[in-house]
């Protein structure tokens, strides 16, 4: 039975999630400035300087990835599909992503010429492979909150508990596209309705519906409180890796290294095969996923596999301070596929 597709709306991705520490007590405006957003990626290797592929450290601001994409393909006039990026950044933010751009036996064009005022190239470098998706160890955030009104008092309790604790690991608004128009490109995907999609479209469709699902039962376990806890059937990862193995018993050991952050919970993203968990992990999962039975199937038949994801997110190196009155920045490290957002909601209610 098809669900309405109302019910895979943005506001049923993002909005009205559960929060773990008990909602944000402030609200404050986030990114006034491109600067009150700060980025930069930190990739798994260091480039060699030996390779066919140029390796270039960008510096953009008010530009999405795919923009900067077209603008090095245009100046080594190579096709698009000759550069490469670990990931996608925000527009509204002042990022230093890595992209690869393939030159084999070609000269390299003059790359300071893409300077602009969006725009820089930090630095350029040569490596013998290219820069593929997710290759990244993670994010480092610094990030300005202005104007905060609220119980601050209450906020700074809340900061130690989120560094100490950790925020569930929600998929962020970027993942749905403008509006959510990645979930309604996936809803007309499924039901057969959609237009012909370019590559590119259908991977962002399908990586917008399984961070949905991934969302709803994260959501459950937040509400629940054992979004941070281990179930017996559970899918245990092992921190900084996508190993897991199946803890049908939770004994003293589990719980201490879950403690320690060693490991932790994992919810679906779903695709076709068995799903790994059992006992009461699969039965949470299988109750929860119930309602978006097409969604399921859909995922299958696009021929993704099941694959699992953390349901815990620790920032590292998680401090803040106060720059000028109602002013708070925040500078912390998450690892990639991670969300500030999931940190900032925990925190603050951002507002116009």
């Amino acid at each position: 039975m098809r669900a309405s597709s109302s019910v895979y709306s943005l506001d049923h991705a993002i909005a009205g999630l559960a929060c773990a520490h008990g909602g944000p007590p402030v609200r404050g405006h986030l990114r006034s400035l491109a600067e009150d957003f700060q980025v930069t990626e930190l990739p798994l290797v260091e480039p060699t300087g030996e390779g066919e592929h140029v390796w270039l450290l960008i510096r953009k601001r008010g530009l999405n990835t795919v923009a900067v994409a077209g603008r090095l393909a245009q100046l080594a006039d190579v096709s698009l599909r000759n550069v490469s990026f670990a990931g996608m950044k925000d527009r509204h933010a002042l990022t230093e992503q890595w992209f690869s751009v393939h030159l084999p036996g070609s000269k390299e064009p003059d790359w300071p010429a893409l300077d602009s005022e969006d725009l820089s190239c930090v630095r350029h470098v040569r490596h013998t492979r290219k820069l593929r998706r997710g290759a990244l160890r993670g994010n480092a955030f610094r990030i300005r909150v202005r104007d905060i009104d609220g119980d601050t008092d209450l906020l700074m309790t809340r900061l130690q508990q989120v560094a100490r604790a950790g925020v569930p690991g929600y998929f962020g608004e970027q993942r749905f596209g403008r509006g959510g128009s990645n979930l309604d490109t996936a809803d007309r995907l499924f039901a057969g309705t959609g237009r012909r999609l370019s590559r590119q479209q259908r991977g962002l469709a399908l990586s917008a519906a399984r961070a949905f699902l991934f969302n709803r039962v994260l959501a459950h376990r937040v509400a629940a409180g054992s979004w941070n806890q281990l179930l017996p059937g559970e899918a245990v990862q092992l921190s900084g890796s996508h190993s897991f193995f199946i803890a049908e018993v939770i004994d003293a050991d589990l719980q201490q290294r879950l403690q320690t952050h060693d490991i932790n919970p994992t919810g679906p993203m779903h695709g076709k095969g068995e799903s790994p968990v059992v006992a009461d992990c699969r039965q949470l999962e299988a109750d929860c996923l119930a309602p978006f039975t097409d969604w399921q199937q859909g995922l299958e038949a696009a021929g993704l596999k099941q694959e699992r994801r953390a349901l815990r997110v620790v920032p590292a190196n998680m401090t803040w301070s106060w720059p000028e009155q109602h002013t708070l920045q925040l500078e912390f490290t998450l690892p990639a596929g991670c969300y500030a957002t999931s940190v900032l909601r925990e925190l603050i209610r951002s507002v116009p």
